[in-house]
């Protein structure tokens, strides 16, 4: 799954409508984040880091459940935007959560060490599950 990082405001004007996973490395207002979801009808998730996350709106974060996206917290750790403006998780995560959930772990077990395993925040590794589940859902949301 690519996750395509956005450094700026000014970046949601350039990006591919067609995008699912938006990473925003900046604060969003309320304006940027309407401003994305109309840029990306196909959105499915909004990325942040943790620290961003406490800050947005209550209004933003009804906007964004109404509209069936996720808002999920984190970082893309030792992503470099200026190689690839794109952070991809890899295969191996998937696998891991099928391989895990083939061996009759508890979903709670299977975010417990899935974050462990790779530093990733615990609403976006059970976005990923969900994603597992139903990869034919257009959009999805995560719960927190």
């Amino acid at each position: 799954m690519k996750i395509r990082v956005v450094s700026s405001k000014e970046e949601i004007e350039n990006l591919d409508e067609n995008e699912e996973i938006v990473h925003l490395a900046f604060r969003p207002s309320n304006t940027d984040i309407f401003s994305l979801v109309m840029k990306c009808p196909n959105l499915k998730a909004l990325h942040i880091p943790s620290s961003y996350k406490r800050t947005i709106s209550s209004s933003a974060k009804m906007f964004l459940d109404m509209q069936g996206i996720g808002l999920l917290e984190g970082d893309v750790w030792g992503h470099r935007k200026d190689i690839n403006e794109y952070s991809e998780v890899s295969k191996n995560v998937y696998k891991r959560i099928k391989d895990l959930k083939e061996s009759g772990v508890s979903d709670e077990d299977i975010v417990d060490r899935m974050v462990k395993e790779t530093r990733l925040s615990e609403d976006f590794i059970q976005f990923l599950m969900k994603q597992q589940e139903s990869p034919e859902t257009p959009k999805a949301t995560v719960s927190k």
